[in-house]
């Protein structure tokens, strides 16, 4: 089998990748041929359309390349189910939607596989910390309020 020589990261619209930029512009220079590469992963993500997916290119000597197409980005995920448009302007001191705890579970189980957590429980956790972060709230998560005292 050929040698790796490049790896790409991207993330691409599911079933809407082009020959066109942002695709065109980064792996034209690769040397693969870009409507190849379009149909096989509008192909591949054809069941997800809408959703912003991650894919990892990886090209070889001989010009082929094959993909890994990853889990949607958590804070995609986090918007697409509170059905917002973008997060909090100022992180978690600003509450832009409240999520349930089987939303929670629902995005920590689609995330599972990418993240580094063995269990749905410890994948929630991860995903709770997006989700504060830009300024979504998850209903039972309640933090405790510590004060610092100096």
């Amino acid at each position: 089998m050929a040698e790796v020589v490049k790896k790409i990261k991207l993330q691409i619209p599911a079933g809407k990748a082009t020959p066109a930029p942002p695709v065109g512009t980064v792996l034209g220079p690769a040397g693969i041929n870009l409507q190849d590469f379009c149909t096989k992963y509008n192909d591949a993500t054809r069941d997800k359309m809408g959703d912003i997916l991650p894919v990892e290119i990886s090209v070889y000597e001989d010009r082929s390349f094959d993909f890994i197409i990853k889990t949607p980005p958590t804070s995609f995920l986090l918007k697409k189910y509170a059905k917002i448009n973008k997060g909090s302007t100022k992180g978690s001191m600003e509450t832009v939607a409240t999520l349930t705890k089987a939303q929670l579970k629902e995005i920590a189980e689609i995330k599972l596989p990418d993240l580094n957590a063995y269990t749905v429980e410890e994948a929630m956790k991860i995903v709770v910390g997006t989700a504060k972060n830009m300024g979504i709230e998850v209903e039972g998560t309640e933090e405790k309020q510590e004060e610092v005292t100096e």
